[in-house]
């Protein structure tokens, strides 16, 4: 039995639509996955603790920051580099601050660069690992531990970085439903 052309043209376009759709919402997750299995991107590896391994060999480790557009807070490293040895275990410091009258929730991501050094560079303990939450004025000093793992200098193209840079994007999230009802609750109670 043969389908109506125009029926069928329109169950090829839903068909089309939802597909697309399908694959937009599963785009971000796969990639992540990608990025983290491959270490492409920049993406890093985490560890409990740091590298039983430390040479004599040093590497310079830059640190970046930035906000997404609309993000109000304000977010810069404490400091701009630091040398390390390989396999030691550095620890660096970001400083956050809520200008605004409102708390807010942001959410860290990351990269390395050069992305030969992604796989290489090991976070033990980040900001980055869980939300944060700002109050109305707050300034939070927040670490980053970490090491760059010793097999780089075994490794065809990564052993000839002199300079990985490690860079933070804050993003906006949604306020923990318990801050979000506070603070809707504390403006019923201004107006």
């Amino acid at each position: 039995m043969a389908m109506d052309p125009k029926k069928k043209t329109l169950v090829q376009t839903v068909g089309v639509v939802v597909t697309m759709g399908a694959l937009a919402w599963a785009s971000v997750p796969f990639y992540d996955w990608f990025c983290r299995v491959t270490g492409f991107g920049g993406v890093t590896n985490t560890a409990e603790a740091g590298s039983d391994v430390i040479l004599d060999k040093t590497i310079k480790v830059r640190f970046d920051a930035s906000i997404e557009r609309d993000m109000a807070w304000e977010f810069k490293p404490m400091q701009r580099e630091m040398e390390v040895r390989i396999g030691e275990t550095g620890l660096a410091f970001y400083e956050t601050y809520n200008p605004t009258d409102r708390p807010i929730a942001g959410t860290a991501s990351y990269n390395v660069a050069p992305y030969d050094a992604g796989g290489f560079f090991t976070k033990i303990d980040c900001f980055c690992f869980e939300e944060q939450v700002l109050q109305p004025g707050e300034r939070v000093t927040m670490p980053v531990s970490f090491y760059v793992d010793p097999e780089i200098v075994d490794d065809r193209d990564a052993k000839y970085i002199k300079v990985i840079t490690l860079g933070y994007t804050f993003y906006e999230t949604d306020l923990p439903e318990e801050l979000a009802s506070l603070t809707t609750a504390g403006e019923k109670k201004q107006n």
